[in-house]
């Protein structure tokens, strides 16, 4: 069936998952990225200071001084499924994930390039230019360039950008930063995923959850680089536990977790308990399982902990004010990530 300007049209309906919940599972991924590593060309007089090594959030690479500071170049790509109904607001959230990225690594985002796929016979192109304008409406509140962009005839809408940053290469955030002693604050409350495939489900709209995908992670950057944190990732498809699991793993550390300190979205435990759990979450859960002391946590808790986020907030390894400490990295022990 064709949908014309006049029909009601719900985009999440055209997606087989939304929102980063139709990544490609980490276990899967890392197989298919394993043997990658050692075809990287050598840097030049580029070095690169963040790439496959270590999965973190984006590439860095550093600028030769030219009679100034160094700068380091932060490079990363994130486009995905419908993950709302609302064309603008897709656009608005799926903008605001890609520039994530930047953030999470410490950067400011320069300029952005829109990547868009659009079953031209299917859906009409206005509802691709309200994307679009979702889209362009974070990137200027980012204070982020749009130049253009790439399109692509698709059976399915898929929607994001390929988003270039700068930062100083001696703050990062780095994944692989953490240390022993530090606490964990998290951004964003979690269920985003939950609420997103209820809503997906049943038509439902969630205002609390659209604020939080929407609201960009510029202001939690600064204030983790003013705190001096120098280790930190984004919470997006993988789920807390996933990225979690892979700060700890890079870092060389255990993140102990204390469930009740970790803060959720209204409605996300109703969501939860009445099923509308993504399989994107579920192979997460089933990801992190052998790395992880779930001790006596409910089954709803663990889904909650490896919900598939989108647009989620900055885990950060340092306390920022204006957030919640959610736990702490300790010396190595057999997980990596232990639930208290």
């Amino acid at each position: 069936m064709t949908a014309t300007a006049d029909t009601p049209v719900r985009l999440t309906q055209f997606a087989h998952g939304g929102g980063c919940a139709c990544k490609i599972p980490p276990g899967e991924l890392e197989d298919v990225l394993g043997g990658l590593s050692a075809a990287l060309p050598a840097a030049g007089d580029t070095p690169l200071l963040v790439g496959l090594a270590t999965g973190d959030d984006a590439a860095v690479v550093t600028l030769p001084a030219q009679g100034g500071a160094a700068q380091a170049v932060v490079a990363t790509a994130d486009f995905f499924t419908p993950v709302v109904d609302d064309p603008y607001d897709w656009g608005r959230i799926a903008a605001a994930n890609a520039l994530s990225d930047v953030y999470a690594m410490g950067g400011r985002p320069v300029v952005a390039v829109n990547l868009l796929a659009w079953p031209r016979d299917v859906l009409p192109f206005d509802l691709a230019r309200e994307v679009l304008r979702g889209g362009l409406e974070i990137a200027a509140e980012a204070g982020c360039h749009v130049g253009g962009g790439h399109s692509v005839d698709d059976p399915e809408p898929k929607y994001g950008m390929a988003v270039t940053g700068l930062a100083d290469p001696e703050r990062l955030l780095r994944n692989d930063a953490g240390r022993p002693g530090l606490p964990l604050t998290l951004t964003k409350p979690l269920g985003l995923g939950v609420l997103n495939n209820r809503h997906k489900a049943t038509g439902e709209r969630f205002e609390q959850a659209v604020a939080t995908m929407v609201a960009l992670n510029r202001d939690a950057c600064a204030a983790a680089l003013a705190a001096g944190a120098s280790c930190a990732t984004d919470v997006t498809g993988f789920g807390l536990l996933g990225h979690l699991h892979k700060l700890a793993r890079a870092s060389g550390v255990t993140a102990v977790v204390d469930t009740a300190a970790v803060p959720y979205v209204d409605g996300a435990r109703e969501a939860v308990r009445d099923g509308h759990v993504s399989g994107g979450t579920r192979r997460n859960l089933q990801w992190v399982a052998p790395h992880t002391d779930f001790g006596d946590t409910d089954t709803d808790t663990r889904l909650l902990l490896a919900d598939a986020q989108t647009s989620g907030g900055l885990l950060v390894a340092g306390e920022v004010p204006g957030h919640p400490v959610i736990g702490e990295l300790v010396p190595r022990g057999p997980h990596s990530v232990v639930l208290r």
